[in-house]
C-alpha cells in the first residue's frame, strides 16, 4: 500500500494544526510547528488569514483527515463510499472506519509513539489480533476483539518508548488495556463526542457530494 514519506512537520504546518505525527517529539521544543506556525514554503507566511472558498474549506478539511490517519487518496475516497453505504450519519461512519483500523487501534492503545510508527511495527509482524497473526495496518478491528504485542516482540525498544509516554496523551475510555500483558480490548466504537481532534466531518461529506 502506498504511503506518504514527504517531510512530517510540513504538514501540521501546512494544516495550521498539530497532528501528532512524529510521537513524543511533538510534545518538546523541537517541534517544528511550534517553531514556525505558518504554512511551509517560500510564501507561506503571506498565505495566513484571508478569506477561502467553500471548496477550499472542505478540501483542507478532507486533506487534514487523510493525514491525522495517515491515508491517501485512493484509500480515503474508498472509506468514504464505505461509510455511505452504512446505516447512520455517513461522516461519523467515516470516522469511525478510520478509528478502528489496526495501525490507530496499536497507536490508541499506546504499543506506538504514533500512527506511522504503528503502521511500521504491524507490517513487521509484532502484533497478533485474537491470537491470530495480522501483519496489515487497514485490518479492522471489531468491538470485543483483543490486540496481543507477540511474546518475541515485548522487547522491542520502540514498543517499551511508546508504552512509557503514552501517559502524555492517555488511552480511550472504548479501550482497555493491560501493560503487564502487553495486551489491549478494542471495547467498543467511541461515540462521536469522544473524538477530540478538531475534525468536521461534515465539510467533507459535502465535498464528496458534490
Amino acid at each position: 500500500m502506498a504511503r506518504y514519506i514527504g517531510p512530517t512537520c510540513r504538514l501540521c504546518r501546512r494544516e495550521n494544526l498539530k497532528l501528532f505525527l512524529k510521537g513524543d517529539r511533538c510534545y518538546g521544543d523541537k517541534c517544528a510547528f511550534e517553531r514556525r506556525q505558518y504554512a511551509p514554503g517560500q510564501h507561506g507566511q503571506r498565505r495566513q488569514g484571508g478569506r477561502f472558498s467553500d471548496y477550499r474549506v472542505q478540501l483542507r478539511e478532507k486533506q487534514k483527515v487523510k493525514r491525522i490517519y495517515g491515508i491517501l487518496e485512493k484509500q480515503f475516497r474508498d472509506y468514504y463510499f464505505r461509510a455511505e453505504k452504512r446505516k447512520g450519519i455517513t461522516g461519523t461512519n467515516l470516522l469511525f472506519l478510520l478509528e478502528s483500523r489496526l495501525e490507530n487501534v496499536v497507536y490508541r492503545m499506546g504499543f506506538a509513539a504514533s500512527r506511522n510508527q504503528a503502521r511500521q511495527l504491524v507490517t513487521h509482524n509484532h502484533f497478533l489480533v485474537n491470537k491470530k497473526k495480522v501483519n496489515i495496518p487497514s485490518f479492522q478491528v471489531k468491538p470485543g476483539d483483543v490486540v496481543d504485542v507477540k511474546e518475541k516482540s515485548r522487547k522491542v525498544a520502540q514498543i517499551l518508548e511508546a508504552m512509557e509516554t503514552v501517559v502524555r496523551r492517555s488511552i480511550p475510555d472504548w479501550m482497555e488495556v493491560n501493560k503487564e500483558k502487553f495486551s489491549g480490548i478494542f471495547k467498543a466504537l467511541p461515540n462521536r463526542e469522544d473524538l477530540t481532534m478538531p475534525i468536521q466531518e461534515q465539510l467533507i461529506v459535502e465535498l464528496y457530494s458534490k
